[in-house]
């Protein structure tokens, strides 16, 4: 029992981690589009104002909840393979 709650607690930090810097990466890469964006265009705004309400709306897309697939792919992999392993 003691080694199944190691696996939990280390998997929720290394999954932590490996989605923090998923989401930091992921807002650095959007940052970049729009700044791109904002040059190529018309320049009705300033560049900080069409950069951050493009992040705002960044924070609402399902791109944005789509990185949480990081918590929940491996749980269900290691669950198969768990159940699989014992009751096939």
């Amino acid at each position: 029992m003691f080694a199944l709650a190691r696996l939990v607690v280390v998997g929720f930090v290394v999954l932590t981690v490996i989605y923090v810097c998923l989401s930091f990466y992921s807002r650095a890469v959007r940052k970049g589009k729009l700044r791109q964006k904002w040059q190529d265009g018309p320049q009705k705004v300033d560049r900080e104002t069409f950069v951050q309400r493009g992040l705002e709306k960044y924070d609402g897309s399902i791109r944005r909840k789509l990185i949480l697939g990081v918590y929940v792919v491996p749980v269900v992999v290691v669950g198969v393979i768990i159940y699989l392993t014992n009751f096939s």
